[in-house]
């Protein structure tokens, strides 16, 4: 259930209904709002309790249940949007983010000469695999710590922040040492272990929706993240699996208005995973922005068809320069910029 607090309301009246509740063995969590503070109280038996023990307090303004299996990512518990901060970059505002680079680091002049480009056409995070999660044990898994110094290189040599995937909860501290954005992929979505260990580490992170998974699932999975105190969230659709096989997978682009109605978290959209395909990207991508997607992750490479991982979905920075001018047309025509 939720509390909202009286505006003014004392630190002493919401420390009140805090205390009221870990007495009860339930936990707490605060969203201090510029007008008035909401406490969610979470736990399992809080449908048992009457809601007038905390409606009795003082400075409680309101007492509510949320209904939904997600708590701290609904908008019920915090109406305004969340905005993420990646070293002076907001995330969920009128930016629109766009995150690029190839889809594996490979060495250094690879991973040097996409950051040059990238950045070049505007891109402000670089993206790069270094634990890559692959279908098959035969195929290229990453570089590793290795690539995460290649990673933390180019960041410095260009002045850009880096988001990378992590895959293993014993990874989230080695991994976040080198990266300013954490990325858990769609086979990982439902990797609770490795969402309370991020959560635990405060890191910004971007969560990719299980290719099977709902929006429900996908948003009770950013609870454990927030549940942990992570407030750092960014949700991406990446394309989810249906009966269609003419794409790699189906780009549900009613997610992002869906998400932006029953969420405050920041969504971002991978199109070059959704179809698989480097033709395709620019239109994907396109109608993400005027979908109201906050930002994008692209995969761009300096020579795709010597990439050892998604050579075929990832555009060449021509076309990736290309694509960034047709986007700011998109993203000015819906009242943001890139």
């Amino acid at each position: 259930m939720i509390v909202e607090m009286i505006k003014g309301a004392s630190p002493e009246e919401v420390d009140d209904v805090a205390q009221r509740a870990k007495s009860l063995g339930l936990n707490v969590q605060l969203n201090i709002g510029t007008d008035k503070t909401v406490v969610a109280i979470l736990g399992s038996n809080t449908g048992q309790l009457s809601t007038d023990l905390f409606a009795i307090l003082p400075g409680v303004e309101r007492v509510a249940r949320i209904m939904k299996p997600y708590k701290l990512a609904s908008r019920e518990f915090k109406a305004e949007d969340s905005l993420v901060y990646i070293n002076g970059i907001e995330i969920g505002g009128k930016r629109i983010v766009v995150m690029a680079g190839p889809c594996a680091v490979e060495g250094e002049e690879q991973i040097v000469e996409a950051a040059r480009a990238v950045r070049k056409s505007g891109a402000c995070v670089l993206r790069g695999g270094t634990f890559k999660p692959r279908t098959s044990p035969f195929s290229f898994q990453g570089l590793a710590k290795d690539g995460l110094e290649l990673l933390a290189r180019a960041r410095q040599q260009f002045g850009i922040p880096v988001i990378t995937e992590v895959v293993d909860p014993h990874d989230v501290s080695l991994v976040s040492k080198y990266a300013d954005i954490l990325q858990v992929g769609s086979r990982n979505m439902q990797n609770f272990a490795l969402l309370t260990s991020i959560g635990r580490s405060k890191c910004p992170v971007v969560l990719k929706r299980g290719f099977s998974c709902t929006v429900t699932e996908w948003l009770t999975a950013a609870d454990y993240l927030l549940a942990e105190g992570n407030n750092q969230v960014i949700l991406c659709e990446r394309g989810i699996r249906t009966f269609e096989d003419s794409i790699r997978f189906s780009l549900d682009i009613s997610s992002i208005p869906v998400i932006k109605s029953v969420s405050h978290l920041p969504v971002i959209v991978d199109p070059s995973h959704a179809t698989g395909h480097y033709s395709l990207v620019p239109a994907v991508a396109k109608a993400a922005v005027a979908a109201g997607a906050d930002g994008l992750l692209i995969e761009v490479h300096p020579n795709p068809k010597e990439a050892l991982v998604d050579g075929l979905q990832s555009l060449t920075p021509s076309d990736f320069a290309r694509l960034m001018g047709e986007l700011r047309a998109i993203a000015k025509s819906v009242d943001r910029y890139i």
